[in-house]
């Protein structure tokens, strides 16, 4: 489905040659006045410069204009990367007649490479020509990086007798591990939001999506995920109650679709695993049992292979370090096989089921650990080849 347009936001991109020639690397989303936002950031301590600037300019004011560049992420780059940051959102409030905290900006690329600020200023020119409603695809093009496809999800439906929008693009598929948002998200609704309720609706959809993905098990420095109610579409989203629920539902399906899609567009990604496991204390532990399973190059290996090794899964549950786990009550299932029961194979696994499963597309972990009623759910890929080829020679 093409995404729609959100009343309230123009869309542009450009290409201003920030790392390759005749590539569109420069996106400028504009914000109807009035436009309320929420974001999630990186836990990076190295945080790049826009980070940062960005931070601090949704504190002091409400954003007008989003600005994001590929191909250089202004990470590792000291008191010049902060001051280049502050300098591309002047170049851009002083071609649009808003004040420079209301830009946010946003990077991508490389990392410890000073921003090729004249380039970029030189391109906003260009993209702000380009500015339109029907903008999303193209914007989506342009905040890719080692993407093979543009990631965009959209929802639109009835909320108070009035049709309500929800539009997103986002971009990753390397140095993918939660802890915020992941790599780069901008989500927009028509709805008119209270500001509370705004951050609350996204940190709950970024929760279930965007901190529930891995490629890699690395956070990057520039993660950030930003959300728009520009109010265009005339109707409120109440604090609770039937239209609440509606409206957090549908930002939280965009969240999932476009999360999902970063694992689908994993680098060098040939398989999409989802590792669910039951049974738990809390959901941190559930989540703790999760992480190691995706996180095992092992596991990911095996996967890339086919090759039902779950002697694999087994260990990785029996290292992730929960006190007091009871062997005999933990079952473990790859879809509708189970591998694993009391405390070893399971008396009908055989391998050849195993192998029919691992030759999927799509598998599901299932662990069950007996312990309690917690549960989490994370999405993740296998490791292949090509992972190391594009990250080795990704700056050749």
């Amino acid at each position: 489905m093409e995404p729609l347009a959100v009343a309230g936001i123009r869309l542009g991109s450009a290409g201003a040659g920030i790392k390759y020639p005749d590539r569109r690397d420069l996106v400028v989303i504009e914000a109807a006045a009035g436009t309320r936002a929420a974001a999630t950031f990186t836990r990076n301590a190295f945080c790049a410069a826009p980070v940062t600037v960005a931070r601090a300019h949704l504190a002091a004011a409400s954003p007008r204009y989003l600005l994001v560049n590929t191909g250089n992420a202004n990470a590792g780059t000291g008191q010049q990367g902060l001051a280049d940051a502050e300098a591309s959102c002047r170049a851009l409030a002083e071609q649009t007649g808003c004040r420079p905290a209301e830009v946010l900006p946003f990077s991508t690329g490389v990392i410890g490479e000073p921003l090729p600020l004249a380039r970029l200023v030189a391109g906003l020119p260009a993209a702000l020509a380009t500015l339109r409603p029907e903008g999303w695809r193209d914007a989506a093009q342009g905040i890719m990086t080692t993407d093979t496809r543009p990631k965009w999800a959209t929802r639109r439906a009835a909320l108070g007798g009035r049709e309500v929008t929800v539009t997103g693009i986002a971009k990753g598929a390397g140095m993918i591990r939660p802890d915020m948002a992941t790599l780069l998200a901008f989500i927009a609704t028509d709805a008119a939001v209270d500001g509370a309720l705004l951050r609350r609706v996204l940190i709950a959809a970024v929760a279930d999506s965007f901190n529930a993905i891995t490629v890699d098990g690395d956070t990057s420095t520039n993660d950030a995920c930003v959300l728009l109610a520009t109010g265009q579409a005339g109707v409120a989203v109440p604090g609770a109650g039937a239209g609440h629920q509606q409206f957090t539902a549908m930002i939280r399906e965009v969240c999932i679709e476009l999360a999902q899609a970063i694992i689908r567009d994993g680098e060098g990604a040939t398989k999409f695993i989802t590792v669910a496991v039951e049974g738990g204390r809390d959901t941190a532990e559930c989540r703790q049992v999760a992480y190691t399973i995706a996180h095992s190059p092992l596991i990911k290996t095996a996967f890339f292979a086919s090759d039902p090794n779950w002697g694999r899964i087994l260990a990785a549950v029996g290292r992730a370090g929960l006190a007091d786990l009871r062997l005999e009550r933990v079952a473990i299932h790859l879809d509708e096989v189970c591998i694993v029961r009391g405390g070893g194979r399971d008396p009908a696994y055989t391998e050849q089921r195993g192998q029919q499963v691992m030759r999927r597309p799509e598998i599901a972990i299932r662990v069950e650990l007996g312990r309690g009623g917690a549960a989490a759910r994370i999405w993740t890929t296998d490791l292949s080849f090509d992972y190391v080829r594009i990250n080795a020679e990704y700056r050749t």
